[in-house]
């Protein structure tokens, strides 16, 4: 197999990563939309939108699940946290 090196550049600011407790995703034929939120109280802020096709989006499914069973594995169970009651005003 001939492999490729890709070199990519990121900023000081991209290096450092956004918190997000919150994901909404939405869809159409074409494509996914992740809008990753950082909700405190009644405010939130955008973090970060994400927009992959249907087959990207089903690749990132599976490497989060990979990446989830390999964590497990090392670190024991993740239990899932329970959902917010909050309504924010919009729905996912």
């Amino acid at each position: 197999m001939n492999e490729q090196q890709i070199q990519i550049r990121a900023t000081d600011q991209d290096l450092k990563g956004v918190y997000s407790n919150v994901v909404l995703i939405g869809h159409s034929q074409e494509e996914f939309t992740l809008d990753f939120l950082n909700v405190i109280g009644k405010a939130g802020i955008l973090s970060s939108r994400v927009i992959v096709t249907p087959g990207h989006f089903k690749r990132i499914i599976q490497a989060f699940s990979e990446n989830l069973k390999a964590y497990e594995q090392k670190f024991g169970t993740v239990m899932p946290t329970e959902a917010p009651k909050q309504d924010f005003g919009f729905k996912a």
